[in-house]
């Protein structure tokens, strides 16, 4: 099958032609009919996070399932699936108490040692990335990190709910719990911070306020919900938002992933609100909390947000069904679709911060 190979971690990817097994056990053969393209991916292709190369990245996938492996229980040929990230094992404490996205065994979505690997190029193993390797036209994937969808539900926009929709709404909704009334700062309005904003609105929140370096998306972040647009880059953001929300906001959001911002939403919150860090940092990143004051005297909650707090099995097709029903803004956030040979292309307007999502949707 054709695939997007990264073979050195300089962000870039090759179109190679790989080999692709069979399923066994509880996989899933997914025909991917549409992947999108997140900067996590992007992370992975330039830092070294110790996954070894070649390597296969993409997780979010949508598709149609092609074969199932005999343990299977959950799909049939033909379901429409929605991939992502998430693994889980389905005992663990973590599972059992709800909280899939915290499992402590997500190795057993995996091949054992001894079962050969799931990719090959010319009878050597290659990484699949996250599980789910869906830069290429098949994948294949354990169930468990499979959830089904909506026939109805076009391709390229059910792709973007396993990873930046239910990352950034699955912030507001699960993590924060924001509430009808709350007011909501989001630092960074990219894919993620689309759908924090897209899940605050549908939370109730009274108050929304977008903040980004670009003007040139307070269009765009008004589509979701903002109420208030921020331009960092105009000055001092926290004096902005605490301008509009006299005390500071009830809930902070952090999609950008760099120390300036992370530090700046724990101080847009009032006392006794929550700063949420979601993006991904480099992995020697550290961030300056003063503990006497944001946390004992201002009562920050501090908390890292891992894909969004979600259990895709039943988060996944809820989205679906809000989007078919008119409710979540998926259309808007796909800046364009794309061919797998320009997937490099794609990532260098995407670094530019000017783009939501490119989709690959042809192979």
């Amino acid at each position: 099958m054709k695939a997007a190979v990264l073979n050195e971690l300089d962000g870039t990817f090759q179109i190679e032609e790989i080999e692709l097994d069979a399923p066994i056990g509880r996989e899933v053969l997914v025909e991917v009919k549409a992947s999108g393209l997140c900067h996590s991916d992007l992370h992975f292709a330039e830092q070294n996070f110790g996954v070894p190369l070649p390597a296969v990245l993409g997780h979010e996938l949508a598709g149609i399932v092609l074969a199932v492996g005999p343990e299977v229980r959950e799909f049939v040929v033909g379901d429409h699936v929605v991939g992502s990230l998430i693994q889980f094992c389905g005992h663990c404490r973590a599972c059992i108490g709800g909280h899939t996205y915290q499992c402590t065994h997500t190795e057993e979505t995996l091949r054992n040692a001894d079962e050969g690997s799931r990719i090959t190029r010319e009878g050597a193993p290659v990484s699949q990335v996250f599980g789910t390797g869906a830069f290429a036209e098949r994948a294949l994937v354990h169930e468990n990190q499979l959830a089904k969808v909506s026939k109805d539900i076009p391709f390229a926009q059910a792709s973007l709910l396993g990873c930046g929709v239910i990352t950034g709404a699955g912030a507001a909704i699960n993590t924060a719990k924001v509430r009808p009334g709350d007011t909501v700062a989001v630092i960074g309005i990219g894919g993620v911070g689309l759908n924090v904003i897209s899940g605050a609105q549908l939370a109730g929140a009274e108050r929304i306020i977008a903040v980004d370096m670009q003007p040139a998306k307070e269009e765009l972040a008004r589509k979701f919900g903002a109420t208030d647009f921020v331009v960092a880059s105009a000055g001092d953001p926290v004096e902005a938002v605490r301008a509009l929300v006299e005390g500071g906001v009830d809930h902070a959001f952090e999609v950008v992933g760099i120390k300036p911002t992370s530090e700046q939403a724990i101080r847009m919150v009032r006392k006794g609100g929550g700063a949420y860090l979601i993006g991904v940092h480099n992995p020697a990143s550290t961030i300056d909390v003063n503990v006497t004051i944001d946390l004992l005297t201002n009562q920050v909650e501090l908390r890292g947000v891992y894909m969004g707090s979600a259990n895709i099995k039943h988060d996944i097709p809820k989205f679906a069904n809000l989007y078919l029903q008119g409710k979540l803004n998926l259309d808007d956030l796909i800046s364009r679709e794309i061919r797998i040979d320009e997937i490099n292309e794609a990532y260098t307007e995407l670094k530019k911060g000017a783009i939501a999502r490119s989709v690959i949707t042809s192979f």
